[in-house]
């Protein structure tokens, strides 16, 4: 038993990863894709979840390995790389926070309905998750996200269990099929790959967690680690094919269809499976989204300040932890305004923005993915800690895999609408 609880304890930067990813992949792009297609594309959360593994793999390798992160690492491979990074994530952190930071909103705004604007509980939602940060910072951030995972994990299952139970065939007067000749198809494939389990920026973002954790946990170790982010990253593999199943099972051939606002989705969705489900799984669905996106929304609004601002300061050769802190409540606060700006615009598209901000990160998958292995079989990295034959085999694969749907993308701008 003390094993066990020494175990949980040295957890955490693996549990941030799956709240930072479950999130708009699972509850949004997963439940549409079953919903859309049935069991079609659970071949997609397959690969993509084993194509991307290594890359993400490598932020917590090579920091532990170096005592540096994944932003120090690109650095030493040149001052472009980092300002490359620097200039994909200005260009979309806001779309990301707003993005998950309005389907919270309008989970919140169904689960307790006031009357109030997505808007409006958007800025409650960013204010929320300021506190906890100012309050506790990593430690508390931490110990909350071991919670939400638990209960989503938990919910989310019942849900499913529930589903499969009552599922009627009768139900279904349509079976539509993904048509790879079809451009909104394949539009919304690259979409549903982009956040999924997440970006491979995010990578940087485990890096800089794991190297917080072993300041708190000396004993945190490169062992440690990787049960940690094995058990965190797939963990979302699943949850998007329960998630994919759930879709698939109440949704599809049913003839309905999701609408586009952020309110209305998260009604529809949740009436949806009320009514296959009965009126008490209301609850349990409203929860496990809930949860699924406040978790989401509580560790991008930590990253991205936290990552901007190390970024900036190993430019400018000024990084140190006062300054670090300083940046780290700036960047927060225009993150908090720029968001809650670019969320006026889509409060009512909501489907909008979250294909602009997944199709973005997946078109600039590859040039991470290289940087990561390129950083962890350079000079730079410990031979010890270097990846074996193996996993350098998976990278190759995933980095072709990466090329070649960006490849299909780019043949989808040139195909009639």
């Amino acid at each position: 038993m003390n094993r066990l609880l020494h175990t949980l304890r040295l957890m955490g930067p693996g549990i941030l990863f799956a709240g930072a990813a479950i999130g708009v992949s699972h509850l949004v792009q997963s439940t549409r894709a079953g919903a859309s297609f049935g069991w079609e594309l659970a071949w997609v959360v397959v690969a993509v979840n084993l194509f991307k593994y290594p890359f993400f793999e490598f932020g917590s390798r090579y920091a532990l390995a170096t005592g540096e992160s994944l932003l120090q690492g690109y650095r030493r491979q040149g001052k472009w790389v980092l300002w490359f990074f620097l200039v994909v994530t200005v260009l979309t952190v806001f779309t990301v926070q707003a993005t998950v930071t309005l389907v919270t909103a309008g989970i919140a705004q169904n689960l307790l309905p006031i009357g109030e604007s997505p808007i409006w509980w958007s800025a409650i939602i960013l204010s929320v998750c300021a506190g906890l940060l100012i309050i506790g910072k990593y430690s508390l951030l931490d110990k909350t996200m071991k919670g939400i995972v638990v209960l989503l994990s938990l919910s989310t299952v019942i849900a499913l269990a529930g589903a499969w139970l009552k599922y009627d065939s009768s139900l279904v007067i349509e079976t539509p099929h993904f048509d790879w000749s079809n451009t909104s198809h394949l539009v919304f494939l690259i979409a549903f790959m982009g956040w999924m389990p997440a970006p491979i920026d995010l990578s940087v973002w485990y890096s800089i967690w794991s190297l917080e954790k072993r300041k708190q946990q000396p004993e945190f170790n490169a062992q440690n680690s990787l049960f940690d982010f094995k058990i965190g990253y797939w963990s979302t593999a699943v949850l998007a094919l329960a998630f994919v199943g759930l879709g698939a099972v109440s949704i599809y051939g049913t003839g309905q269809e999701l609408p586009d606002g952020a309110a209305s989705f998260s009604n529809a969705l949740i009436n949806i499976y009320a009514n296959t489900l009965g009126p008490v799984a209301r609850w349990g669905i409203a929860i496990a989204a809930l949860t699924t996106m406040f978790s989401t929304a509580l560790t991008c609004f930590d990253a991205i300040p936290r990552t901007l601002s190390q970024t900036t300061l190993i430019l400018t050769n000024h990084d140190t932890p006062k300054k670090e802190q300083q940046y780290y409540w700036l960047v927060m606060a225009i993150l908090f305004a720029g968001a809650l700006a670019l969320i006026s615009f889509f409060s009512t598209s909501m489907l909008q923005l979250v294909q602009l901000a997944t199709i973005l990160s997946f078109l600039t998958a590859p040039f991470f993915a290289f940087a990561n292995y390129h950083l962890v079989t350079s000079k730079h990295t410990p031979l010890e800690a270097q990846p074996q034959l193996p996993l350098r085999v998976l990278s190759w694969l995933g980095i072709a895999f990466l090329l070649v749907f960006c490849g299909v993308y780019g043949c989808t701008l040139l195909l009639p609408s």
